[in-house]
């Protein structure tokens, strides 16, 4: 598999590699046709999925779709209860296949301590890593 990924990306030019970080608008990644590679979308929600109607905005001022509320994940750790903090991420993950969403951005219970991160918060993307009993 770490092949054909490497295979995939040697095939990408500077550009298209650049765009695929940048975004194509505020809450899709933008897709490269030629290679077969789809736009998807992000969301972020650190109570749960948040996603927008069509006219999104990074503020939250338009309409967004019905989605369940969580406790903030600080009340989640707080329970050190691992097998409910990924109940947690199962239903968002749950939620965010049904309404088309590649990508949760967040949430994290364990507030990241880094100066690279702004959002410390929330962790990008979620990992089953992130939940291992180690």
């Amino acid at each position: 598999m770490e092949n054909k990924w490497k295979a995939l990306i040697s095939q990408l030019t500077l550009e298209e590699k650049a765009g695929l970080c940048s975004g194509g608008d505020f809450w899709h990644l933008k897709g490269i046709k030629r290679l077969g590679i789809p736009a998807i979308m992000v969301s972020d929600g650190p109570n749960g999925l948040r996603k927008q109607e069509d006219k999104a905005d990074h503020l939250g001022i338009n309409e967004s779709i019905k989605a369940v509320c969580f406790p903030p994940a600080a009340l989640f750790a707080c329970s050190f209860d691992r097998d409910l903090m990924e109940e947690l991420g199962d239903a968002i993950g749950k939620e965010a296949q049904a309404t088309d969403v590649a990508v949760v951005l967040g949430p994290g219970v364990n507030i990241k301590r880094s100066p690279l991160c702004g959002r410390n918060f929330e962790q990008w993307p979620l990992h089953p890593r992130d939940f291992s009993r180690e």
